[in-house]
C-alpha cells in the first residue's frame, strides 16, 4: 500500500469514524455494537498511522518505504506516548 492509499484509508476511516459520533452525540447513548465499532474504526486508524509512520521513516533513512507492513493491533495499541 503506498502513501497515497494509506491516506485515503485514513479518510474513510475519520469519516466513518466522525458520522458513528455524529450518531452518538444526540444524548441516547451507544449500543454494544455501536461501541465495538467506533473501537475497531480508532484501532484500525491507529495502524494506519503507524504504517505512514513507518513508510516516512524508512524514506528518512534511505531506504525502501515498501519494507514497511502493518503491525499488529497489540503492539500499536501498546505505544507509550
Amino acid at each position: 500500500m503506498d502513501d497515497d492509499a494509506i491516506h485515503e484509508r485514513i479518510g474513510a476511516l475519520v469519516d466513518a469514524e466522525h458520522q458513528l459520533r455524529r450518531r452518538l452525540a444526540d444524548g441516547s447513548g451507544a449500543t454494544p455494537e455501536e461501541r465495538e465499532r467506533l473501537n475497531q474504526l480508532e484501532v484500525q486508524l491507529d495502524q494506519a498511522w503507524d504504517l505512514l509512520r513507518q513508510r516516512e521513516a524508512l524514506r528518512d533513512a534511505g531506504e525502501d518505504p515498501d519494507d514497511a507492513a502493518s503491525r499488529p493491533v497489540s503492539e500499536v495499541e501498546g505505544y507509550q506516548q
